[in-house]
């Protein structure tokens, strides 16, 4: 698939997903390579706050590949740098399992709000498919309570006919202090308790239970985040796993 790369120097090779906002004179909580973690200020909801996004990695499907997708009522997906970074293995899993082919509007470090406005913008110009994939919120951890009102605008815009299929979130980001860990995923769990809750009122949305599969690891989670947060190969073979077996169920 061609795509639309904007390529940023990144440290070591890592991709931004999370990143608190870096007030002056702040004393680094993190040195890890990559992160950009230097904030002290933890925010209102203790996981500090999102920084600039809008210059990071991005994936985005041209033009013909949107209209060549809906034409043969592929895949719509929506996400944030763990998309980006497992977004090639995810399409050619989904091609080889079911013959779909799927357009993208991956973005690293967007929150729910921007995929959501994506969403719109497409539907505006193109119309939808019937199955979309929501790969997005875990960078809504920074303002959580945010998160509940863009999940009925997503559910808004698909329209009931449509099944949208939303990867809950896992955030613990090993990198910083404990105390912001414990609030990541404290937050995860307040997004994905809004994502429940909308799986209520919505019944054409369903949940791919990411955060799940990671607590019923033996383990813990570490053998399939790299961070905390971004996928290792094993985490992202998993992942994509679960979303093309969502795609691919009964509906």
């Amino acid at each position: 698939m061609a795509v639309t790369m904007v390529v940023l120097t990144l440290v070591g090779g890592v991709l931004v997903l999370l990143e608190p906002s870096r007030p002056s004179a702040t004393i680094p909580v993190s040195s890890t390579p990559g992160t950009g973690a230097r904030s002290v200020d933890r925010g209102p909801y203790g996981s500090g706050r999102l920084g600039s996004w809008e210059d990071l990695v991005k994936h985005i499907s041209s033009d013909d590949e949107v209209q060549d997708t809906l034409m043969f009522n592929g895949v719509f997906m929506f996400g944030d740098s763990i998309a980006v970074q497992d977004g090639s293995a995810l399409e050619k899993l989904l091609a080889d399992r079911a013959g779909d082919s799927i357009a993208v509007h991956d973005w690293s470090g967007q929150p729910t709000a921007a995929a959501v406005d994506a969403l719109e913008d497409w539907e505006r110009q193109f119309g939808l498919p019937s199955r979309i994939v929501m790969a997005v919120g875990s960078n809504d951890i920074f303002d959580p309570p945010a998160f509940a009102a863009q999940v009925e605008r997503a559910m808004h815009i698909a329209g009931p006919s449509r099944t949208v299929y939303w990867v809950n979130v896992h955030v613990g980001r090993v990198n910083q202090p404990a105390a912001v860990r414990a609030a990541d995923l404290d937050n995860s769990a307040w997004v994905n308790q809004q994502l429940e809750q909308a799986a209520v009122r919505h019944p054409n949305l369903r949940i791919v239970r990411w955060n799940e599969f990671l607590a019923g690891q033996p383990g813990g989670p570490a053998k399939y985040l790299r961070d905390g947060v971004h996928t290792s190969q094993p985490g992202q073979q998993a992942r994509n796993e679960l979303i093309v077996e969502s795609l691919t169920g009964p509906h």
